[in-house]
């Protein structure tokens, strides 16, 4: 269940992304006077983990400035011990209300899985780690984009199956999870 803090939150990004679609940003909070007012404490209103791909920047698509935005951001959004923390510690620390886990079309992890799955090449097996329950038992994906989605969505059971915090929020209605796929084509984030 959403509560109204989190769904406000949320609608507030959704329309800072119409206005990125748009080439309207409004975001007036990004310069040093900004930082300055802010260099004791940090306020963020939701936290964001999302991809380290370059065209996935979560404060220009969703319109935000400093401050606004907890980012934590890894290769294809894999979930290990130093990424739980970080959105630990936003949740517990920080006390975001809302999580969104940002997944993104034409990801090189999904693509770069998919070629590789069940094979555990020498390089980045943290990642494919993460990335390979996805397709276990289903077996390999047709479109890669398909594939980030599935993970989007297996992040968050993993997410909640393994951190005590994020659980306790959630069911304390003290966070929501949005789980949310990101287009380049269109520049849209749309609610999975």
């Amino acid at each position: 269940m959403i509560s109204k803090i989190a769904q406000n939150e949320l609608n507030k990004l959704l329309e800072g992304n119409k206005n990125f679609i748009e080439g309207k940003p409004t975001a007036k909070n990004m310069c040093l006077k900004t930082l300055q007012s802010l260099a004791l404490y940090q306020e963020p209103y939701a936290c964001v983990l999302s991809c380290s791909d370059s065209r996935v920047v979560p404060e220009i698509i969703f319109d935000c400035g400093i401050g606004e935005l907890f980012v934590v951001r890894v290769a294809g959004i894999a979930v290990g011990p130093n990424v739980k923390e970080s959105i630990e510690y936003a949740v517990k620390k920080l006390h975001v209300p809302l999580l969104i886990l940002l997944g993104h079309d034409d990801c090189g992890v999904m693509k770069y899985a998919n070629e590789q799955y069940p094979e555990m090449p020498e390089h980045f097996q943290s990642i494919l780690k993460c990335v390979y329950p996805v397709i276990d038992g289903k077996g390999k994906f047709d479109c890669n984009n398909e594939f980030a989605r599935k993970h989007t969505m297996w992040v968050e059971k993993y997410l909640l199956e393994n951190s005590k915090i994020i659980k306790d929020a959630v069911d304390n209605e003290k966070l929501y999870i949005a789980k949310c796929h990101f287009s380049h084509t269109t520049g849209k984030v749309e609610l999975i």
